[in-house]
């Protein structure tokens, strides 16, 4: 059973998310330039700004070169001596995978927090094993810690983790298959670019009196109406998650309140560019998923000056389209929330409220 998010949103004047040239960043789609904002630019809001306000501490993870620091002050917090946590962190993460001259990992970690807690557990019971400087590593007992200290990285609490995945090279048996699907954001409508030129003044008071500005620059940014799309693999989260059917709702849950919520920060102190989607769509299904990004193959052309709205219809009638195509009998509910366009159709699956859309989706999953 999958999960479907569809979302149009429409942003005033921004830059959320720029490319090596601090140029916001686009792609070509329909032989035309779009606005875009890329998949892992939306999850890292969705992980850092809402996933926090839903989930407890323990159903985190934390991506990072430094677990053997994250080890380290778990380990002091615990009434255990710093240097001794020093060398026991730094032999615990050794255990896994090769670290440099700064106690760092040479590739990011995404751990979650109940398996930097087993880690940490591991060090207490292994102790007098682990700090000292040099172990034994042909030793019977340390290839046992070896394996204990992998078997700690199958926790599955972590909703971020089971939601986006995970693969260490060094550990390929323990890869995680993500259990969501982000898509990059595209604007609906071609991109035209625009520049801002931007000064400053030196406010330190001088006994002469300059004229100019003390620096000067451009910037760019664009307004777009977006299209966004993501999807829940929802057996595949349930695996993730320990099989744990009450987690794996509260999950979905989450994801779908972040979907909707969470916007990047670039630029946003001088931009505001603070504007929830105009339109939201959930589709509960069986299997075949459909991404809706195809309705927009030809550029919205806003020449009623009804950008967000014309975007809206386009998509309606797409999805209306594939309906008499390919049928519906593998979908299982659809639910929708709109501020504007021609639904057809779809007009009898609006619901009044967030709530109201996550209760009827939620109903519709099969555990």
């Amino acid at each position: 059973m999958f999960v479907e998010i569809h979302i149009i949103q429409n942003f005033a004047p921004s830059c959320l998310n720029r490319d090596e040239s601090n140029s916001p960043k686009h792609c070509y789609f329909g032989g035309v330039c779009r606005a875009r904002i890329s998949s892992q630019c939306i999850k890292r809001a969705m992980r850092e700004k809402v996933f926090p306000k839903y989930l407890e501490k323990i159903n985190l993870a934390t991506r990072t070169l430094k677990a053997a620091e994250l080890i380290e002050i778990e380990l002091c917090s615990r009434k255990k001596p710093e240097a001794e946590a020093k060398i026991v962190s730094k032999n615990i993460m050794e255990s896994l995978i090769k670290l440099d001259k700064n106690n760092k990992s040479r590739v990011l970690l995404f751990l979650g927090t109940d398996q930097i807690l087993a880690l940490v557990d591991l060090c207490e019971t292994n102790w007098d094993t682990l700090k000292v400087k040099k172990i034994n590593k042909k030793s019977e007992e340390y290839k046992e810690l070896k394996k204990s200290s992998a078997d700690a990285l199958d926790g599955k609490k972590a909703a971020d983790l089971a939601l986006f995945g995970r693969m260490i090279a060094e550990l390929p048996d323990k890869r995680v298959d993500a259990a969501s699907q982000v898509a990059h954001a595209i604007s609906t409508n071609q991109l035209k670019m625009d520049f801002d030129f931007f000064t400053a003044l030196d406010e330190a008071p001088s006994e002469k009196k300059k004229q100019g500005a003390a620096f000067m620059d451009t910037t760019e940014f664009n307004s777009a109406c977006y299209y966004r799309y993501s999807n829940i693999d929802v057996n595949q989260l349930l695996c993730n998650l320990g099989f744990d059917s009450e987690l794996t709702i509260e999950v979905i849950k989450c994801f779908i309140k972040a979907s909707i919520e969470a916007i990047p920060k670039a630029k946003q102190t001088s931009m505001a560019a603070q504007n929830p989607p105009s339109f939201i769509m959930i589709v509960v299904r069986d299997d075949n998923l459909w991404s809706l990004a195809n309705a927009f193959a030809t550029p919205i052309k806003n020449e009623r000056g009804r950008l967000i709205g014309d975007s809206i219809t386009a998509l309606a009638k797409y999805w209306a389209q594939l309906k008499q195509t390919y049928g519906d009998s593998e979908i299982k509910k659809v639910a929708l929330i709109s501020h504007d366009g021609e639904l057809s159709d779809l007009s009898s699956e609006q619901v009044g409220s967030v709530d109201e859309l996550i209760t009827s989706t939620i109903n519709a999953v099969i555990i």
